[in-house]
């Protein structure tokens, strides 16, 4: 079974949701941070779970 993708901000599932935001962190550039409309809308922090990185900066 895949693990379903939640934002890293809310958890909130994010599958077919418009406006989600996908990219790799932009410290350790080696986990992907996955960001829904709502958190992006109000700048929602979020941590990488590699390096420990916060955002938005």
């Amino acid at each position: 079974m895949e693990k379903e993708t939640t934002c890293n901000s809310c958890k909130r599932k994010v599958a077919n949701m418009k406006g989600v935001a996908r990219f790799l962190c932009p410290k350790c550039g080696k986990y992907e941070i996955v960001r829904c409309p709502q958190c992006r809308k109000i700048a929602a922090k979020y941590t990488c779970p590699g390096c420990n990185f916060i955002g938005p900066n």
